[in-house]
């Protein structure tokens, strides 16, 4: 594991999250590195994790030429023991953590039937999808104080099944639920635990997952807005849930999906 940071002590003045620490996970592409960007210019310190180096380095670097605070480090979500390293280090490095963003997730094979698909790759899918975000929420809130926020990315497949998906349906319904009990447990020390719930976003993992062609002409046919979602715009929903504009939002679920899961 690595980190890289800019050597400034202070995050930006002014924004949403000026003053606040952001741990945000699956960082190196996608929505992670969207909402990293807009979190470091709404002035929050950084520390973004990801298991590809190269290209998170890549986003540490972006964010540092644009006057943004980040630290980087590679790493394992599945990992309880790396988990413990990433939030010592960001400790040190800022002081605190004020917001977690598990975001880190993989898609499993999602043209298998239930029949075929294998005990070990069902556990990997469940292992990095909902065990991480178990593992990272209850690595941070030793840390976490009155107002931090926890935001987990879900999907609207934790809402909807689908044939072929069954891991990553199962996966991220518990990130769901895994949410709801968590905004429970822990209103009365004043952290928020929402799940964010993405239709098809037109990332590196929906882009190059087997089958990628066929579900996304399937995605995008059943979304009445008739398009894919950028990074940018679920970054948008996760930095309004990270931010006090969702002060009074806890165990719910946000879903920006371009009206899918409202046939």
């Amino acid at each position: 594991m690595i980190e890289q940071n800019n050597g400034k002590k202070d995050s930006i003045a002014g924004g949403k999250l000026s003053g606040k620490v952001a741990v945000i996970t699956g960082a190196g592409g996608g929505i992670g590195a969207a909402a990293a960007r807009i979190f470091a210019v709404e002035g929050a310190a950084v520390m973004i994790t990801d298991i590809q180096e190269d290209r998170l380095r890549a986003v540490a670097a972006d964010i540092k030429d644009a006057g943004g605070n980040v630290s980087l480090m590679v790493h394992d979500i599945a990992d309880e023991t790396q988990w413990e390293m990433i939030v010592k280090t960001t400790v040190a490095r800022f002081g605190k953590v004020d917001i977690l963003v598990n975001n880190a997730g993989i898609t499993g094979n999602l043209q298998a039937s239930f029949g075929e698909r294998s005990v070990s790759e069902f556990n990997r899918v469940l292992s990095i999808n909902l065990t991480g975000q178990f593992i990272g929420m209850k690595s941070v809130l030793p840390y976490m104080s009155a107002g931090s926020a926890i935001i987990n990315v879900s999907s609207i497949a934790g809402i909807t099944g689908n044939a072929g998906g069954n891991a990553y349906t199962a996966s991220k319904g518990g990130s769901r639920m895994l949410s709801k009990g968590a905004a429970i447990d822990l209103a009365a020390r004043g952290i928020r635990v929402n799940s964010l719930h993405p239709g098809y976003v037109e990332t590196p993992m929906t882009h190059n997952m087997e089958g990628a062609d066929a579900f996304r002409k399937m995605a995008i046919g059943n979304t009445p807005l008739g398009r894919g979602a950028s990074p940018e715009e679920l970054a948008k929903g996760i930095l309004f849930l990270a931010s006090d504009d969702s002060s009074f939002m806890t165990g719910a679920e946000l879903i920006m999906d371009g009206g899918f899961t409202a046939f």
